[in-house]
């Protein structure tokens, strides 16, 4: 006799991809960190102030390392931002479809993309850092380092209020209409 699959979501358990170019794709999801919380408001106003948000981080390896600021590190970390920014929308719609407040951060500029600006912007290295621990080179503009691709790491974050579950199997969905594919360690 077959069984239904149990399905449940573990937060922080990465979901890992790899896109068609051979470069890693990390998505994990996680409370938010106590300066989300403290900051909801000021940071998405169009939100009422919600007990149950989902912080969604994206992870995209680069081919180069971001530290220096050149025209081949710039030109791809638009690349980066670019692919971020249609799946997350991508992603963010499909949650919303489902009535779920979701909203992606620019990179750039630290604003949300769906909703109007805030009094201050969110800081996507900052939650990496504070939700993920990995370590931060204060350069230019501050570089994350991954434990395993080390500074060619592109930082990008979500904010939902949908169950970890939900993000999961949506995120997973759109991941392969991007091109994504999942593979285990």
């Amino acid at each position: 006799m077959n069984y239904p699959r149990v399905y449940t979501s573990e937060e922080a358990c990465p979901i890992n991809l790899v896109a068609e170019t051979g470069q890693a794709v990390q998505i994990s999801i996680h409370a938010p960190t106590p300066y989300i919380c403290a900051n909801c408001e000021r940071i998405l106003p169009d939100w009422k102030r919600q007990p149950f948000l989902r912080v969604v981080i994206v992870l995209q390896q680069s081919r180069n390392q971001l530290v220096e600021k050149t025209t081949e590190v710039e030109t791809e970390k638009e690349c980066l931002r670019e692919k971020f920014m249609i799946f997350g929308c991508d992603l963010a719609f499909n949650l919303r479809d489902r009535g779920y407040l979701t909203d992606l951060i620019d990179p750039r500029t630290g604003y949300p993309l769906l909703s109007h600006p805030g009094a201050i912007p969110h800081d996507d290295t900052a939650v990496v850092k504070a939700l993920l621990n990995y370590p931060v080179i204060k350069n230019q503009c501050r570089v994350l380092i991954h434990p395993d691709w080390g500074a060619a790491v592109y930082p990008s974050i979500l904010i939902s209020e949908a169950p970890p579950i939900a993000i999961e199997l949506v995120t997973k969905g759109i991941a392969v209409m991007h091109g994504w594919k999942e593979i285990d360690y």
